[in-house]
């Protein structure tokens, strides 16, 4: 019985060993993760960011951000184990050395007369005839008869004396950390013992490996469903224009298991008419086009009429049930929106290359969706490729007031941006018509807006010039700069409801051929990231052309420095095509930003492969000329923009496209 009770007194020690062991170092990495990181003071600091909470630190955001399922999991497990600590505290008892002269109450070396003096005196206080209290009783016989016995019977004091106790030797007890009534293998304690074992060892393994590869089979890596990218895949079109691939981006899935209800419809219909002007129907037969566009699935509608109420900042006039939807679609906007891209940047050429027109469209939505301007606001108007997009991100800017600054021969938002800031503080306040805090405020999101420097170089390894078949190493640095002086930052985003982090895709295409040929997504965010890639890309460089080691360590040195300064290394490879001169086009596109994306043209000649297949003889000389021939092309205003158009271009406008410059005998140029 005993030994039963010990047993049961050490399950809830073993339960709670059980539960520390992974508990206590995943709650320190859990808090000295969330000590490391960085106070976000990098977002936007204007009026419009403040007043839209978004980066205001409430309690109830503060209960929200912390009230995630991991969180509630691991304290209410810190619960489960202060209850078990507190009661293994109440139930456990101090194991006492025996000690017969301290239980008589006697110094050690006491006279026999003193020990039997000390027996007579607690025997009238704890023996049964004179105390009835159980207590006594089991007190009398346990320890006081036994230390009395161990100081006067010969036996008894030699065995004290020997193992510490007056019964002699005393044997050790093993036991198992669980409840008595497992012990107990008869019966139905056998059963319960079993299935504990079976189901511990085998089916919650089992559980949890199904659950994992039910989920891993359903979402990929960056936590987008399988069948979403099924569909992107097979609606994408090389020649799907930018005004269409909203029309792509919400057959996602993910939109798909958000529920359509009937009290969703009335709310529906208001929102169609706020936004109808911007769904591309046919106003000659509006009629029809309503009709049809009614007829789509419910879901496909649901989530077109409410990516509408964000790029026409029509959210006020929804339901707090469909807000919550609303919501959930813009959360999930961003990486549906990447692996969008990825579906138009995925090779689909024979030659491995993806496709440059819904690429760019992508990025346009993604630019809308972020700063919630309309789609129809990159209508050419004026000299601008981009409409008037750029002005209304701007805070308390409109189109009544970007017709105003027209006037004054600030057509382009590049112009309102090189303007000083005294000419800029003038035409906004006596122009425009803003306040000083309104005119500070559009001062504050200007100085957020990142302006990009990139430099780039095309070149065989080892090698002088390139030749078809070549392995072409791309070297790209992209330098990023405001006038805040920061270099990562948040984006002006007061619409958005969620923190979004700047991110850029580096595109090297061929415009006339709508052909993508190197891809790649850079990001400002993380120094450190960038200083590792950078650090390692350079050594490899450097390795592989046979350079010095102390050549080597400098590239590294000097790599690191610009990427503290705010620079970015983009390293890519692609196979060189046949022989002839190839006009490319360098994107580096902002996802978030409309307006700060920058153009580069290339031009880089291919030279015939040699007939053994080797670089010498007048080809190497050849390729020598070619690589002194770098040459920059020049443009003015906006004719750098032309071959990158939107779809809501007008159509001459399109067809600068294929008008392009003369070719140049250069392994590769720039166009600032």
């Amino acid at each position: 019985m005993g030994a039963s009770e010990e047993n049961s007194a050490l399950f809830p020690i073993f339960v709670l060993t059980i539960m520390a062991l992974p508990l206590v170092p995943y709650t320190l990495v859990k808090v000295l993760s969330a000590f490391s990181k960085k106070a976000m003071t990098i977002h936007c600091q204007c009026s419009v960011c403040s007043r839209s909470g978004k980066y205001r630190k409430t309690v109830f955001k503060r209960i929200s951000n912390f009230s995630t399922c991991s969180n509630l999991t691991l304290v209410l497990l810190w619960i489960v184990m202060g209850v078990l600590i507190y009661y293994i505290k109440l139930t456990s008892h101090e194991v006492k050395v025996f000690e017969p002269f301290s239980i008589l109450g006697l110094e050690p070396g006491a006279s026999d007369s003193d020990i039997k003096k000390a027996y007579r005196r607690l025997s009238i206080q704890y023996h049964p005839d004179k105390n009835p209290d159980p207590e006594a009783h089991d007190y009398f016989v346990e320890y006081i008869s036994k230390a009395y016995q161990a100081l006067t019977d010969p036996v008894s004091r030699e065995n004290f004396e020997k193992y510490g106790h007056p019964d002699g030797r005393q044997g050790i007890q093993m036991g198992i950390a669980l409840p008595p009534f497992l012990l107990n293998i008869d019966g139905v304690s056998g059963g319960i013992l079993l299935l504990g074992i079976v189901g511990v060892c085998i089916l919650l393994p089992l559980v949890l490996a199904v659950i994992y590869l039910s989920r891993s089979a359903k979402y990929t890596g960056n936590y987008v469903m399988h069948q979403t990218l099924s569909a992107y895949y097979y609606f994408m079109k090389p020649s799907l224009a930018p005004s269409k691939v909203l029309d792509v981006f919400i057959k996602a899935a993910e939109f798909m298991e958000i529920p359509v209800r009937r009290s969703d419809g009335e709310p529906l219909q208001k929102l169609f008419l706020l936004v109808r002007s911007e769904l591309n129907l046919d106003l000659k037969n509006i009629r029809q086009e309503q009709a049809k566009f009614w007829k789509q699935h419910p879901a496909f509608v649901k989530a077109e009429l409410l990516i509408q109420a964000q790029l026409t900042r029509e959210s006020e006039a929804l339901t707090p049930a469909l807000l919550r939807d609303f919501r959930r679609m813009l959360e999930l906007s961003p990486r549906l929106l990447e692996e969008l891209m990825k579906m138009a940047l995925i090779p689909r050429t024979a030659q491995g290359h993806g496709w440059l027109r819904p690429a760019i469209g992508v990025v346009e939505l993604s630019q809308n969706i972020i700063q919630a301007v309309p789609l129809s606001a990159r209508k050419v108007v004026g000299g601008s490729s981009e409409g008037v997009a750029p002005f209304l991100q701007l805070p308390h800017f409109s189109e009544a007031m970007v017709k105003k600054i027209a006037r004054k021969k600030v057509r382009t938002f590049q112009d309102l941006r090189d303007m000083t800031l005294e000419n800029r503080v003038e035409l906004l306040t006596q122009v425009v018509g803003l306040s000083p805090t309104e005119s500070k405020d559009v001062e504050i999101v200007l100085e957020m807006m990142p302006s990009l420097t990139v430099d780039i170089t095309c070149e065989t390894e080892g090698e002088e010039g390139i030749q078809e078949g070549d392995i072409v190493t791309m070297r790209v640095w992209i330098t990023l700069e405001r006038g805040s002086g920061l270099v990562a930052a948040l984006p002006h985003a007061p619409y958005y409801p969620f923190h979004k982090e700047e991110n850029f895709w580096l595109l090297l295409a061929d415009s006339i051929s709508n052909d993508v040929w190197v891809s790649q997504k850079v990001s400002f965010m993380d120094e450190a990231v960038a200083i590792t890639a950078a650090s390692k890309a350079i050594q490899e460089l450097k390795e592989g052309s046979g350079a010095s080691l102390k050549e080597t360590n400098t590239a590294v040195r000097e790599a690191v420095e610009r990427v503290k300064s705010g620079s970015r290394l983009v390293m890519g490879k692609f196979q060189a095509p046949a022989e002839g001169v190839y006009n490319l086009t360098a994107f580096c596109l902002c996802d978030s930003w409309i307006g700060c994306d920058k153009k580069m043209n290339l031009k880089i000649k291919i030279l015939k492969r040699s007939r053994a297949g080797t670089r010498t003889g007048p080809l190497s000389e050849e390729g020598a000329v070619t690589e002194e021939g770098i040459e920059e092309e020049e443009q003015e205003g906006e004719d750098e923009y032309d071959d990158y158009e939107s779809e809501y271009s007008e159509d001459d406008d399109d067809g600068k496209d294929s008008k392009r410059n003369g070719v140049v005998p250069a392994a590769c140029s720039d166009n600032e």
